[in-house]
């Protein structure tokens, strides 16, 4: 190698061209661009692997679909609202805007040394109300769309970052229910809370991950079961006259089979019922109040009993009342029919306060019997003591017993709740609502927003609800007293439609323009971490839907790919600064860092970081540019052509084929390997003979432009020192100049006969071989096997094989009989281990065995004589042994 590649003084020179060039600048006219987009970071100040990570993926793809021909919209911005901030800022006296204004400047600095190709001109910032405008905006065509509800709620507190949580910002871990960004313990509240009502969306959002065919699986498993579909059925129970104003409950069972075995009624302490017996009930009000202040893993078997009973719907059997902390408000009614012997809580829940179980189904025939008195059976079965439906099995008593009855009827239901989105913090979009004791809710005009947040005051709890001059207004409506709402918005709205937002950020008539919309939507590729599989993914997706209905938005799916990479780890630990095993993607240089996380896995799979993992991408990088360099110093080329070339040209080709089908795929990994063994031919062959100039050039030049879009620095290095037709990053994406049958065969051929003449040389202990011949099979061998592939699975009959010969006979005017055809066969399938492989033309394997001789010579030092079956008599069978795709060896 004559230079050493010196990474931050090229960095920065390409740098400063991409940017005086404005190579990544997409003109708004463009048609139909493709949407490369990583989800936008936090502001927190530094990046971290796991962003280089993401960013290295869609930056790479978005170079490579730009050599494509494709114009490409890959822009960047920033999720600058949030609690992190507020906190930072009142540790270090300071403000959150301040701070956060800091963080960006740092990490647009971190990720433009990083190299990316960010479309800057559209750069957005969540906390700039020109565009939290638009978030207050949105807030009230929803809201006159019913989307929008305000309402008392029992709901999730975190005590630390004293604010409401939404259910899926609640985690678990041994500690029970925690808070998802500081883990503190949370605990339930009644407040008055603004919602979204996404719950309007449950079954579109259910049905559509069906059609979500460029999401993982893993995904959209995910989404499916926090949505919570179930298909049951809605009983209602009638209740007793003279306890409460409450005339009947309804619950939600997928077992109304077990009807006859409910034994009481159980609703959950939030229950409007249970609300109404704490209303002249002392016991159950004391009961609501201390368990609505529970985590609810903390509740267990608690439970009161009521004066109230329930009319069992079939029987008219009274049943009594529990309100019990097992039963949970947000999933199904709220309420269930207790049937202790075929329901596991519920038994739990009759043995701790001594009810009756009474089993109404029996195991099917053949079944061990069970002791239902110490646990339920779940199973089906038939049915008994059930009155008419007694002897019928489950799934046909469940049909007949929603047909035969009006207070049955098939229902479905959903986990999924409506969208909590009041925070209590300062760092957030205020909510555009002025409370007035006159006339209630009032939303601020259109033409007041954005509603400002006021200098950042420094207090415990809300900052917005102690600032007086924040708080006190008028009313928009009648002009009187009134009080703004203090709550701001879940920092989740601010990335729910970002990417519309990116189709024209200058844009003053909405959030978005609708006609850019409707043409460049939906995102192409989408990458991220699969931990926003619930939150952000969900609500991206109820959002679209919300929008389409609006008439703002075409399509209703955002995202048509999505890639959910992989974690970065350090010592089998994910990064993290609190471990201390964080390593700074400045450390190692930018093209050195992007390269290896590109080159270690799968974008979906983890990976270690590892120093000698990282040295291979540093090697490679020094390898090509080693490369290229010797190649424009030295020179010393040819222009004769020999068959030697003709395979390094073959082999760029299918470079190039195999290159293109992972990035397509987006298996950088591979896409390395392969370029590494290219590099890896190209020094094989410049030590073998003077390099042909033209084709070894052009080797050189394909190397630039295939690792561009991974390390784009290198390429552009590369690609101006070879005197490549302007930039790299603007150049045509490589195509092969040969016709190439199967890229994958071609190198399985090489490949596989190089390790058999290695074999032979090993077990015969061949010193010094002076000769190899290379025998290809006959021609009539390779129609044979295609002619019986054709005939279809199994070996041939008799018949077909003597029909067979006859065809042979005639086209190839060779000997040919049915006994040497099944002969031939035979000895294939068990080479092979099944029937007939695919195969290369006969002409083309000759060929490319010609073309590939000099890679035996160049290992073995011996001469190397390629020939067809039959062509010379060698006194010896051995040449019948050759195969299509395996040709017969013999060396002397």
């Amino acid at each position: 190698m004559t230079s050493h590649y010196d990474h931050e003084q090229v960095q920065e020179f390409w740098q400063y061209v991409w940017e005086r060039d404005e190579v990544y600048h997409l003109e708004d006219d463009a048609v139909d661009p493709t949407y490369v987009l990583g989800m936008f970071p936090y502001t927190s100040g530094t990046l971290h692997m796991g962003h280089v990570r993401n960013y290295a993926i869609t930056d790479a793809y978005a170079r490579y679909r730009r050599m494509q021909g494709d114009d490409v919209l890959h822009p960047m911005g920033w999720d600058a609202f949030g609690l992190p901030a507020e906190n930072a800022a009142y540790e270090r006296a300071s403000d959150p805007n301040s701070w956060t204004q800091a963080c960006i400047r740092r990490m647009r600095e971190e990720l433009e040394t990083m190299g990316f190709g960010y479309d800057w001109s559209r750069e957005i910032t969540t906390c700039e109300p020109d565009y939290y405008q638009w978030n207050q905006w949105l807030f009230k065509r929803f809201y006159e769309a019913g989307l929008v509800e305000y309402e008392a709620a029992s709901v999730n507190w975190c005590p630390d970052c004293e604010t409401v949580l939404a259910d899926a910002q609640v985690t678990e871990d041994a500690d029970g229910h925690v808070c998802w960004r500081c883990e503190t313990p949370v605990t339930r509240r009644e407040l008055d809370q603004w919602f979204f009502t996404i719950t309007d969306y449950a079954e579109e959002l259910v049905d559509g991950l069906d059609d979500l065919e460029g999401w993982p699986d893993g995904v959209r498993e995910i989404q499916r079961n926090w949505i919570g579909r179930q298909e049951g059925t809605r009983i209602t129970f009638g209740v007793a006259e003279g306890k409460t104003e409450t005339t009947a409950v309804d619950v939600f069972s997928t077992r109304p089979d077990t009807i006859y075995g409910a034994t009481f009624l159980a609703v959950s302490p939030g229950h409007e019922f249970a609300r109404d017996l704490a209303e002249t009930d002392d016991r159950v009000a004391e009961y609501v109040d201390t368990v609505r202040e529970q985590d609810p893993g903390d509740v267990g078997l608690s439970g009161v009993e009521t004066d109230a009973t329930a009319i069992h719907p079939l029987t008219g059997e009274e049943l009594p009342v529990y309100v019990a902390g097992y039963v949970l408000e947000d999933v199904g009614t709220g309420a269930v029919m207790g049937v202790p012997a075929h329901n596991e809580r519920d038994h739990a829940f009759a043995a701790e306060h001594d009810l009756p179980v009474t089993g109404v189904v029996t195991p099917t025939a053949g079944a061990t019997d069970v002791d239902l008195e110490s646990a339920a059976y779940t199973g089906e079965g038939i049915l008994e003591d059930s009155g008419e439906y007694s002897g019928l099995e489950s799934e046909a008593a469940r049909e007949r017993l929603v047909e035969d009855h009006d207070a049955l009827e098939a229902d479905v239901t959903y986990r999924l709740r409506d969208w909590l989105i009041s925070r209590q913090r300062y760092w957030g979009t205020p909510i555009p609502v002025v409370h007035c004791d006159d006339c209630g809710h009032v939303l601020v005009p259109d033409e007041d927003l954005p509603v400002e947040l006021p200098e950042f005051v420094r207090t415990t709890g809300n900052p917005l609800a102690e600032h007086e001059s924040f708080r006190e207004t008028e009313c928009p409506d009648c002009g009187g007293p009134a009080r703004r709402e203090t709550d701001t918005m879940d920092t989740f709205v601010d990335s729910s439609w970002y990417y519309l937002r990116f189709l024209s950020p200058d844009y003053d008539d909405g959030p978005f323009d609708p006609e850019k919309a409707a043409e460049w939507m939906p995102i192409d590729v989408y990458v991220g971490g699969d931990e926003h599989a619930i939150l952000h993914l969900l609500y991206i997706r109820f959002f679209a839907r919300a929008l389409s209905d609006l008439g703002l938005l075409e399509c209703r799916e955002p995202v048509q790919e999505l890639i959910s990479q992989g974690t970065v780890l350090y010592d089998g630990e994910k990064m993290s600064s609190s471990k201390g095993n964080v390593v700074a993607p400045q450390e190692y240089g930018a093209e050195t860092t992007r390269l290896f996380v590109l080159s270690a896995a799968h974008p979906e799979q983890d990976f270690e970081w590892t120093a000698n993992n990282v040295r291979g991408a540093y090697d490679l990088q020094q390898d090509l540019y080693g490369m290229a360099t010797a190649f424009v110093e030295e020179g010393d080329t040819r222009l004769e052509r020999t068959p030697h070339d003709d395979y390094l040209a073959g082999e760029i080709d299918r470079t190039i084929i195999a290159v293109t089908e992972e990035y397509e795929r987006f298996r950088f990994h591979r896409a390395a390997t392969e370029i590494r063994e290219l590099a890896q031919l190209l020094r094989r062959y410049r030590a073998y003979d003077r390099p042909h100039d033209e084709t070894y050039r052009r080797g050189l030049l394909t190397l630039a432009a295939l690792i561009s879009p991974m390390a784009p620095h290198l390429g552009e290095e590369c690609w101006n020192k070879l005197r490549g037709d302007g930039l790299v990053v603007d150049a045509d994406w490589p195509e092969p100049e040969s016709e190439i049958e199967d890229h994958r065969l071609e190198r399985r051929l090489v490949e596989r006969t190089l390790a058999d003449v290695r074999d032979i040389v090993d077990v015969a202990s061949i010193d010094e071989p002076e000769r190899i011949d290379l025998i290809v099979a006959p021609t009539w061998t390779y129609r044979a096997a295609a002619q019986a592939g054709d005939a279809g699975d199994g070996p041939p009959t008799e018949a077909e094989l003597e029909s067979l010969a006859e065809r042979l006979r005639d086209e190839t005017d060779a000997d040919i009989d049915a006994d040497r055809i099944s002969a031939f066969l035979e000895q294939r399938a068990d080479a092979h281990g099944h029937g007939v492989d695919a195969m290369l033309e006969p002409e083309r394997e000759r060929l490319l065995l010609e073309q590939a001789a000099w890679l035996v010579t160049d290992e073995f030092e011996a001469d190397v004589t390629i020939r067809r079956a039959g062509a010379v008599d060698l006194g010896d069978d051995r040449e019948t042994t050759a195969r299509p795709g395996k040709p017969a060896i013999r060396i002397e």
